[in-house]
């Protein structure tokens, strides 16, 4: 019997749990005909989820931050995933790949906000903000919106956040610092980082154009991708040796993301957030309406400068 085996956690209402795999959350579904758009789709988790959606049989826009990276997806991934150019740390790239995918002028039927960047071990900014909030959260928000009109009616926006959103500064997002300059903890601004993408996947939920579209946000589990890269050499060693025990491997860290945006069951859950292919509970902050509100608000007046 494996580790994995013996700490597996049980499945949950969904009849799924913390080793179910994107392929098995999505068996029996046929996606023939959707477009879901899907950020960062050439490592990880977003690859994973392109592969699995595109196999079911959607038509996956995917973005990529090079050209390099737009070939390799090519040449991996097939001809049912297209990818699209974009940095979502530069405005004027987001707002090309947004005209790049207006011009299709295909409905979308999901957005998974699947890219990121993590625990970054010095502050690095980019137009005066600290570059894990703009890029997880403000490229992302810039993205969706400018996207919003496109989804059908029965649309939905998946938004990847965290359990570190749990792990913020003290007061959730730091709106007087969010160039990071007066304190800066690595963790603390990551955790802030995957609360905005928590508060504005909830508050998204309340302004969709039809009563019929919804949000969610999810966290995957913690997964062994690109992104341990920025972790401390102990843990690290632990992803490699211990792996299966304190890891979800990226095909189990797909699922819940891949769960939420396609499966029929969560039809009814608009705004909830999902850990392991269920409804979890949040944190007090993660469901701070005031503070999700706000938020929206200097997101937007941050977009609209550009």
């Amino acid at each position: 019997m494996s580790l994995l085996t013996v700490f597996k956690k049980p499945v949950g209402p969904s009849g799924f749990g913390f080793a179910s795999t994107a392929l098995e959350v999505t068996e029996g579904l046929d996606l023939t005909g959707k477009t879901i758009v899907i950020t960062g789709v050439n490592t990880g988790l977003g690859r994973e989820t392109a592969r699995v959606l595109a196999l079911r049989g959607a038509k996956i826009y995917g973005t990529v931050r090079s050209q390099e990276k737009s070939l390799k997806v090519q040449e991996e991934l097939g001809s049912s995933v297209h990818p699209i150019l974009c940095d979502l740390s530069e405005p004027s790239s987001v707002s090309n790949a947004a005209d790049v995918l207006r011009e299709l002028n295909s409905p979308i039927d999901a957005i998974i906000c699947n890219a990121g960047v993590m625990a970054l071990p010095i502050c690095h900014q980019k137009h005066g903000i600290e570059l894990q909030f703009l890029t997880n959260h403000l490229g992302h928000f810039n993205l969706v919106t400018r996207l919003l009109d496109l989804l059908v009616e029965t649309g939905r926006v998946v938004v990847v956040s965290s359990r570190a959103h749990t792990n913020p500064y003290a007061e959730g997002i730091q709106f007087d610092n969010l160039e990071g300059t007066l304190e800066y903890s690595r963790w603390r601004a990551y955790g802030q980082s995957k609360l905005a993408n928590l508060l504005f996947a909830r508050e998204l939920a309340t302004r969709m154009p039809h009563s019929s579209q919804s949000a969610f946000a999810v966290h995957p589990g913690v997964i062994k991708t690109e992104l341990v890269r920025h972790f401390n050499p102990f843990v690290r060693l632990g992803a490699s040796l211990g792996g299966a025990l304190f890891f979800k491997s990226v095909e189990q860290g797909a699922a819940t993301q891949c769960y939420v945006a396609v499966h029929p069951g969560v039809s009814d859950l608009n705004g909830e957030y999902f850990f392991d292919n269920n409804v979890k509970e949040s944190s007090d902050m993660g469901r701070d309406m005031d503070m999700a509100k706000h938020l929206w608000e200097t997101s937007m007046a941050f977009i609209e400068k550009f």
